[in-house]
């Protein structure tokens, strides 16, 4: 029975350039995504750019342009920029469009149908000076918890979830005035009801596959008690709430954005003419279904309680079952700054690198278990060493060896043990990290073939047998191809382009996460590099560069 995997990848927010570290936080998405379909799986892949909230209405308004004119700027973006990278989303779509405000209203109406929405007056922060109430996230002030500058709904140190009142030392970010309260109705989630249906659902997490810091942090929230929290704000920008009385309040952001995941899933089915009920609508007709949803740390809490609380309260839907929840990415051992220009933004890094070579790097060296750090010493010695000096070297040699001493065709020859384990191995070992999201692993265990497969190369000497022995040489080279066939599948969800290269000088079928094999007299097609070296000069080009830049 075939399997349904949904894929949530989080959404982006436009109002600025993706910059790498956000990046690393998506990428494990694709891997997945390439995989499973792979597999044979049923899979959709959705995310979007979270086009609200009031950075996107505040810099428009200074721009004179209308919020959705702004963000559909960046939008665009990071659309040009995934198509770049060899995303494969099945729907990336927006959440300023009414396919989306509808659902979500749906899902508002859902909760307070089933009696979890209540309202309460409460007192908001309003900023006198500039005459507005203010979103959480534009009130900073003094942690409760840890005592370090934080913002009005998430503390970033200490990943405490927030309300402006629970701050000390308050400011408007806008004009760093310190804020007044008003009192205003809004209507609020009654999260701390589901407290024990999430304990039971957190209980089987680690057995599902979530990442480590997902099942710490959420596990410290649930023993500190949930807290009821709005899901309505004063705000100018964003989903209407459906109910009479509350006109111009909009449905909070961190309950709007993660409903996009069903959005877009809805929306997919209208669009294509499919079916989005296999993906969340548990049936033992239509088969299991297992989901993922990518995301960084930060966003852990909304993935793992307040979603499924959301999903709970609705009622018949899937919960997520694996949570790849990334850690943070520095820079050159520094924390991003987007404010001081401190970044590597990928527009700007996919104008002069590969994709691939971007790809490879994230996975293989990016922050999957633990903080982790990107710089352009690593990146290129990353880049030469075992994209170009093990893959690509092995691949090149093996082909133009091919091209010519045997006219471009693949000699006659027989794959033997213990190649034909190794192989069918890689698959079984790279296909069960892969579906534990652990990404790196996987693709070191692939690697460590490709290592092996230079070794072979090495051994047999073919360049030897080649002037005495013409068989043995044409059974070497024969093998080599039959490897390079098999890492073509392997590395295709984590290296994309360079794969669909090999697929074509050997003439292969789509991806398929099985032993195959190339016949022999099959001709190949005009080999080139699969990768070129980069220059180390250009180290200290781009640390230069990147120092430059700073504000």
């Amino acid at each position: 029975m075939t399997t349904s995997v949904f894929i949530g990848g989080a959404w982006p927010y436009a109002n600025g350039s993706l910059h790498l570290g956000r990046l690393a936080s998506l990428l494990p998405g694709d891997v997945l995504a390439r995989y499973h379909r792979a597999r044979g799986d049923q899979v959709l892949y959705v995310s979007g750019s979270d086009c609200h909230g009031t950075p996107v209405a505040v810099q428009a308004a200074q721009e004179g342009i209308a919020p959705s004119e702004f963000a559909s700027r960046y939008h665009q973006e990071f659309l040009d920029c995934f198509a770049q990278l060899g995303f494969t989303y099945d729907n990336y779509t927006r959440t300023d469009q009414p396919f989306h405000h509808e659902v979500v209203q749906q899902l508002f109406l859902k909760l307070l149908e089933k009696g979890h929405l209540f309202t309460r007056t409460v007192q908001q922060t309003y900023c006198e000076t500039d005459e507005r109430f203010l979103p959480d996230r534009y009130v900073e002030g003094t942690c409760p918890v840890c005592g370090k500058r934080a913002r009005g709904d998430q503390c970033d140190y200490c990943s405490t979830l927030l309300d402006p009142s629970d701050l000390s030392d308050r400011t408007c970010k806008l004009c760093g005035n310190p804020p007044t309260e008003r009192p205003t109705d809004h209507y609020y989630i009654a999260l701390s009801k589901f407290q024990e249906a999430l304990e039971s659902y957190v209980s089987t997490a680690k057995a599902e596959g979530w990442r480590d810091n997902a099942i710490h942090l959420t596990s410290r929230y649930l023993k500190e008690g949930l807290q009821d929290r709005a899901v309505t704000r004063d705000l100018t920008w964003g989903v209407d709430v459906p109910i009479e009385g509350f006109e111009g309040k909009k449905i909070y952001v961190w309950i709007e954005a993660v409903s996009g995941y069903l959005s877009a899933s809805q929306q997919w089915a209208a669009e294509q003419g499919k079916r989005w009920e296999p993906f969340w609508i548990e049936d033992a007709e239509a088969g299991p279904i297992t989901a993922y949803y990518v995301h960084g740390k930060d966003n852990i809490p909304f993935h793992t309680l307040i979603w499924p609380a959301i999903l709970l309260g609705s009622g018949g839907y899937h919960l997520p079952d694996r949570i790849v929840s990334c850690e943070h990415l520095t820079l050159e051992g520094q924390k991003f700054s987007t404010s001081r220009n401190w970044a590597v933004w990928v527009p700007d890094l996919l104008s002069r690198y590969e994709p691939d070579s971007i790809r490879y790097f994230l996975i293989a060296n990016g922050p999957e278990k633990k903080d982790a750090d990107f710089s352009w010493r690593e990146f290129i010695h990353s880049h030469n060493g075992e994209l170009l000096g093990a893959y690509g070297n092995f691949v090149n040699r093996t082909l133009a060896f091919i091209a010519k001493s045997f006219d471009s065709r693949v000699p006659d020859g027989e794959l033997a043990e213990p190649w034909l384990s190794h192989l069918q191995d890689c698959y079984d070992q790279a296909g069960k990290l892969i579906e534990e999201a652990r990404l790196k692993e996987a693709l070191d265990t692939i690697f460590a073939y490709v290592r092996l497969a230079n070794k072979y190369f090495d051994e047999e000497r073919p360049w030897v047998t080649a002037k005495n022995d013409s068989a043995a040489c044409g059974n070497t080279l024969f093998t080599c191809v039959q490897i390079i066939a098999n890492l073509a599948n392997l590395l295709q969800p984590f290296i994309p382009f360079s794969s669909d290269k090999v697929r074509q000088l050997l003439s292969l079928d789509q991806p398929a996460w099985k032993v195959v094999s190339v016949e022999a007299v099959r001709e190949i097609g005009s080999v080139k590099l699969l990768f070129e070296r980069i220059d180390t000069a250009r180290i200290e080009e781009e640390s230069a560069r990147l120092n430059n830049h700073q504000n």
